[in-house]
């Protein structure tokens, strides 16, 4: 075997907080995650050439791309030789800058592809560290499912499966820096924090009514003024009865979760005549 293909799943944060910045100028986080079915599509292939060659459709497939940077960790840290070429091909769906981390959703599935390809043997822990070294959220993306996020978001701890909610998924058309987010915030200043043992609890129970009553982004208080849409959507969103609804990572995206199919549905199309980033999906 010398091609495979592999889906790369979109996350959302169920809750996301940050709880304190480090020494290092990162910052603690604590985050709920949460895979859905909306995803690109990553294909590796060994090939007789030389080097690494990735197209990504619009995202530049040079040395800044996650995909390369895992291709070149895995070589790195496994000690497998590359006795030719690698082509990485992505079809994207999930957009860019949108806080549902597709780039690393991309790396994680190369690095994954490459395992299978190359070092079926090796350890998922140590293909999560692998991960770590290429960007924070890339383990999660690895685990995926539901899992709760630690440190910079390295630290993963699988939970128990989140009920199967239904997700409209509406992404405006701006995007946010997620550095000059981290910039505005001041946690000492934070107000309207997740209550993450509280959505940790819900889960355990398999308590629907619990998680949706603990969406929350701690995010959303520093947004600066010029990204009031993200609570217009929110509103709309709510107004098509979306039992929840909040930004995913450092935004924009906007999501609502639903358990009623029809519902999702008719937010869905009501949305998407507003925005064209917007999509129907669920929890994987």
């Amino acid at each position: 075997m010398n091609r495979i293909t592999l889906p790369a799943h979109a996350k959302l944060n169920l809750t996301l907080d940050i709880l304190r910045r480090r020494p290092d100028g990162y910052h603690d986080l604590q985050m709920v995650m949460q895979s859905v079915e909306l995803h690109d599509d990553v294909k590796v292939t060994l090939t007789d050439g030389e080097g690494i060659v990735c197209r990504c459709g619009p995202i530049p497939g040079d040395e800044s791309n996650l995909c390369v940077k895992a291709a070149r960790a895995f070589f790195a840290q496994t000690g497998v030789v590359q006795g030719g070429g690698l082509a990485i091909d992505v079809v994207k769906r999930i957009p860019v800058q949108a806080g549902m981390a597709g780039g690393s959703s991309d790396a994680a599935a190369t690095l994954r592809a490459l395992r299978k390809l190359l070092k079926p043997e090796l350890l998922g822990e140590e293909l999560e560290r692998i991960g770590a070294a290429v960007g924070s959220d890339v383990p999660y993306c690895l685990r995926g499912g539901t899992a709760l996020a630690e440190g910079r978001g390295e630290r993963i701890t699988t939970l128990r499966a989140a009920p199967p909610f239904q997700v409209v998924l509406c992404k405006p058309d701006f995007d946010i820096s997620t550095p000059a987010l981290f910039a505005r915030v001041h946690v000492s200043e934070l107000w309207s924090r997740p209550d993450t043992s509280g959505m940790l609890a819900a889960l355990h129970r398999g308590d629907a009514d619990g998680v949706l009553a603990r969406v929350k982004n701690v995010f959303e208080n520093v947004l600066p003024p010029e990204c009031v849409e993200v609570f217009e959507i929110k509103k709309k969103l709510h107004d098509l009865h979306a039992e929840a609804c909040a930004m995913t990572g450092s935004g924009p995206t906007v999501f609502g979760l639903f358990r009623d199919e029809a519902e999702a549905k008719r937010a869905f199309r009501a949305l998407r005549r507003e925005y064209s980033k917007t999509f129907l999906t669920r929890f994987v």
